[in-house]
């Protein structure tokens, strides 16, 4: 079986309004309510960007829930994408659908000697990750623990920013436990077919590198990535493309890694 998905990249008439509304950004004089961000960075990062979605990279940071979500935006809703942008650069806050998510005083005047990633992306994620960390405000220069507990994604939040960011209507929370792994991962590539998105969780070491991966005596559920389509089920083996650490990667294992692997999907349809 066989299931194409839809485009990797906008459309060029998407870019060109985008890099458009990004030159107005440009020459704004609002100022910013971000202490170390550079503006001139921060344009330059957007437009590559727009331009290549594939350059939206989680970098060190454990991001990979909200950095799927950016990446869905960023190549389906460029435009919106510069919007978003401009308006948490000049504001702190990001429009969602039906609520208004801020970037608190403490996470705009902390440092930007450890994001470990693009000031763009940074800027984005760390807002939409902090908005959900009760316990753990990011912090750039926390420990690696508490950094890690800080950026942990959940469900219920991929579910909310797939409404408040991405704005789809219908959103589809397949657990595998309620419904076979396959037949939910195969769900999930017809969304993708149809406009939809798909956001899978998975152990990420056997499926996205099998090569290095080892025998975990209990996988974990511990990684979120972007399905982009190309499922092949045969002889024994899984395959599919997905969005992960900024690059296009192919899934290919046997079926068998792949179900301890594969914990659920989260899928939004317009």
């Amino acid at each position: 079986m066989t299931a194409t998905g839809s485009s990797s990249l906008p459309n060029s008439s998407a870019i060109e309004q985008a890099l458009k509304a990004i030159a107005t950004f440009e020459q704004s004089s609002t100022a910013s309510v971000w202490s170390f961000l550079d503006k001139k960075t921060i344009i330059t990062e957007m437009r590559q960007r727009v331009q290549d979605p594939y350059s939206v990279n989680q970098g060190q940071q454990p991001f990979c829930g909200p950095t799927a979500i950016l990446f869905e935006l960023v190549r389906k809703q460029p435009v919106r994408y510069v919007e978003l942008c401009r308006t948490l650069f000049e504001k702190g806050v990001v429009q969602g659908k039906t609520k208004r998510i801020q970037a608190l005083p403490q996470l705009r005047q902390s440092s930007k000697l450890n994001l470990r990633m693009g000031e763009a992306d940074w800027m984005v994620l760390s807002t939409l990750r902090d908005a959900e960390s009760l316990l753990f405000p990011v912090d750039p220069d926390a420990p690696s623990f508490v950094r890690n507990l800080s950026g942990m994604s959940f469900s219920w939040e991929m579910k909310g920013w797939l409404q408040e960011i991405l704005g789809y209507p219908q959103i589809i929370h397949t657990k595998t436990y309620k419904k076979g792994d396959l037949l939910a991962l195969r769900d999930a590539a017809n969304s993708v077919k149809l406009g939809g998105v798909a956001f899978p969780l998975i152990t990420s070491q056997p499926l996205l590198s099998p090569a290095s991966a080892t025998e975990l005596p209990i996988p974990l559920p511990n990684h979120w990535v972007s399905l982009l389509g190309n499922l092949q089920i045969q002889n024994g083996r899984v395959a599919f493309d997905v969005y992960s650490w900024g690059k296009k990667m192919r899934v290919d294992v046997p079926e068998g890694v792949f179900q301890k692997s594969f914990w659920g999907v989260v899928i939004g349809m317009p």
